[in-house]
């Protein structure tokens, strides 16, 4: 028999044929469940509801079904159905196959709790993994855990909501100075000169750099349209869209780089609009290992006076530092650096510490001109220095 209305605020029990009680409830999504078993008595099923509800109010529940989903195969269905760009597929396939799955791949996605998540953290660390794979781990098992909770409703609350982990620090990459890319650029095989100019006057990031054919530039106008990337894969290259919406974008290119772009369309690129850009000596496409080979790029660096530690992409710095100096304003940086995001272009505005000056000496400048010029006063004639007066005040003498 079901229980009267207003008898129960929370579930409802009735009494099966068989004499046996079962009891039922709408959990927190919305869903109505039953009772994983029935119950002798109309009080134990009314006690149990009692469990529950205390649950709910208290934040504890889980849906029942949380506890027959595992994580290992939850993770990978949930990378398998993002829509991904390939190289970041292979990546989280990557994180979750060394250090997510053989951890916490065998628990039920209700089992992972906060202390879960710092254990299996502290195993990561213990074991040798570096903290920013550690970060970037914790990262792709928080968004997969975050479709458990918003979309498919399995767990209520997320795990990975421990303040910190999820960043890094990341030493400040040097910033290579004009004279330096200049310099490095002359270290290179003339077929590869023209590429360290583009690289550091333009923004461009590697992949952009890689894919550009020769139909994407214009001399005339001195731009570069970046509407395509180049991805190395694990068994493949692959030409696939840029890294977002807004890396697919338009460049203008300063002097120094459009002349140096223009001398090698003319002494290394085809004729046809398909034509790639840059490309290695016998025409394949560039790989950075191939690339670093080629041009001998420690030895490079050195002979150039590059800073230590160097990368290929810090050239990509030099020419943000040089158009975040110019005063462009932060949407212009976006649009140049193809971020989709500020933080970024900010932190490019930010770092210019020459511009910073720049901007003071310009005010000061401004400031001194507009202040009112201070009025001249009358000295005040100190004593003995009246022609009547003798020294030190006393009066001179009369007739």
């Amino acid at each position: 028999m079901a229980n009267k209305a207003g008898k129960r605020r929370f579930g409802n029990i009735r009494k099966r044929a068989s004499g046996r009680f079962q009891a039922r409830y709408i959990g927190p999504d919305g869903i109505e469940r039953t009772a994983p078993h029935t119950f002798a008595t109309e009080r134990e099923a009314s006690r149990w509801l009692t469990v529950v509800e205390s649950e709910i109010i208290k934040g504890d529940w889980t849906a029942p079904e949380a506890g027959e989903v595992q994580l290992g195969p939850y993770g990978q269905k949930w990378i398998a159905e993002r829509k991904l760009q390939p190289r970041t597929r292979e990546n989280y396939e990557d994180l979750f196959r060394l250090h997510i799955r053989p951890h916490l791949g065998t628990l039920a996605l209700g089992a992972v709790k906060p202390q879960t998540i710092r254990s299996w953290r502290k195993r990561l660390l213990d074991g040798g993994t570096s903290e920013p794979q550690a970060v970037k781990a914790y990262s792709l098992l928080r968004a997969i855990l975050n479709t458990a909770v918003k979309e498919d409703e399995i767990i209520r609350q997320n795990p990975c909501r421990i303040a910190g982990y999820d960043r890094y620090h990341t030493p400040e990459r040097p910033v290579a100075t004009v004279v330096q890319v200049l310099a490095l650029a002359e270290q290179m095989p003339a077929r590869f000169s023209a590429l360290i100019v583009v690289a550091a006057f333009s923004g461009l990031r590697w992949g952009e750099l890689a894919a550009l054919r020769r139909s994407d530039v214009d001399l005339t106008a001195g731009t570069v349209r970046v509407p395509r990337k180049l991805a190395a894969l694990r068994n493949r290259m692959e030409f696939g869209a840029p890294k977002s919406e807004a890396s697919n974008r338009t460049v203008t290119l300063p002097a120094a780089a459009r002349s140096a772009l223009a001398a090698h369309l003319r002494d290394y690129v085809g004729e046809g609009p398909d034509a790639t850009v840059f490309t290695g000596e016998k025409g394949a496409v560039l790989r950075t290992g191939n690339f670093r080979r080629a041009v001998d790029w420690t030895a490079a660096l050195r002979a150039a006076g590059m800073p230590a530690g160097f990368h290929f992409h810090d050239l990509r710095h030099t020419g943000n530092n040089l158009a975040a100096a110019t005063g462009a304003s932060t949407r212009d940086l976006m649009h140049r650096m193809g971020h989709a995001s500020m933080r970024a272009a900010l932190i490019y505005q930010h770092a210019n510490s020459e511009r910073d000056r720049e901007i003071a000496a310009g005010m000061d400048r401004r400031i001194a001109k507009a202040q009112p010029k201070p009025k001249k006063t009358p000295r005040k004639r100190r004593k003995g220095t009246d022609p009547e007066d003798g020294p030190a005040g006393v009066p001179a003498r009369t007739g």
